[in-house]
């Protein structure tokens, strides 16, 4: 078995980490997101406020609604990502030969390719996430993910299920960005140093930042169009989200929670690639002690 099976566990076990660690932020920056235009006292005005409300109104436990569909969606996200970049990766490098890295152009389809099965795989599960933090078109005092999960499916069908899938598709672009950012700036450093944890923190961080930072505008609407909304408020489409929010809000709409979104972004990647790479030779250790994976031998696999 190659290494794409434990590249795909360290990245599902690095992801939970960084998920638990900074869900909170995930919390708050997804109702800020679908926060319109609202001046009651109930609002959030920004991250801090945001942050106060909850625990007041809802206590520490308003932080980390659907913190189990979170956990289980970035594990299967990352599951499915580092699975299929490394395979991707694998075919490049094989065709390049003497371990040649990736081009910038090839790591760009990489991520684009595993990108795209990422969202096939996992928007029902970001879908009724959202729901759930945001605590919009979620009835009952105690719900939890398989209900809302039911509820969407008899409600909406399979394709409420994907609401906001193109606009999480035009974000595949996102871990493009990241992953690019990161395998270039790590190829790079690698050339004189040996890369320690801390090295892997800060290049997951820097590469987050660039991609929140471009994508932003996407991730507002598609969580918008992930809730439930009336008829008259719902975005038929990526374009009609962009018109009505500037119409109604302005550009500042399209970067409501961004400063908690970012933070959140730049702690869980950088938790997450130092993780994941603490975590990979565990995946192997586990692989290879199980019988599914050969133990590496002069240096071959």
């Amino acid at each position: 078995m190659s290494d794409n099976v434990a590249h795909a566990l360290s990245g599902a076990g690095g992801g939970i980490v960084s998920m638990a660690l900074t869900y909170p932020l995930v919390s708050i920056s997804s109702r800020l997101q679908v926060q319109k235009n609202d001046d009651s006292k109930d609002a959030y005005k920004n991250t801090v406020d945001a942050f106060v409300k909850i625990l007041a109104k809802e206590g520490p436990r308003g932080l980390y609604s659907g913190l189990s569909s979170g956990i289980f969606g970035i594990a299967i996200t990352n599951g499915v990502y580092y699975y299929c970049y490394e395979a991707v990766k694998a075919i490049f490098e094989k065709a390049k030969g003497q371990g040649k890295p990736m081009s910038t152009p090839e790591s760009m389809l990489a991520g684009a390719l595993a990108g795209s099965a990422v969202v096939f795989a996992t928007n029902p599960i970001w879908t009724v996430n959202t729901r759930l933090t945001v605590r919009k078109g979620v009835e009952g005092k105690k719900p939890n993910a398989l209900n809302v999960f039911l509820s969407i499916l008899k409600n909406e069908g399979i394709a409420g299920l994907y609401s906001g899938v193109m606009a999480a598709l035009v974000l595949v672009i996102n871990p493009i960005i990241q992953y690019t950012v990161f395998e270039q700036l790590k190829n790079k450093i690698a050339k004189s140093k040996e890369l320690s944890n801390f090295d892997f923190f800060l290049l997951g961080a820097f590469s987050k930042l660039c991609a929140t930072g471009i994508t932003y505008p996407y991730i507002v609407i598609k969580s918008r169009m992930q809730v439930s909304q009336n008829s008259e408020d719902r975005y038929t489409s990526i374009w009609d989200g962009f018109k009505k929010i500037i119409a109604s809000e302005g550009v500042g709409g399209l970067y409501k929670g961004i400063s908690s979104k970012i933070t959140q972004s730049i702690l869980t990647a950088a938790f997450l690639f130092m993780a994941k790479e603490m975590l990979f030779d565990w995946a192997v250790w586990a692989l290879v002690l199980t019988g599914a994976r050969k133990a590496k031998i002069a240096g071959k696999a």
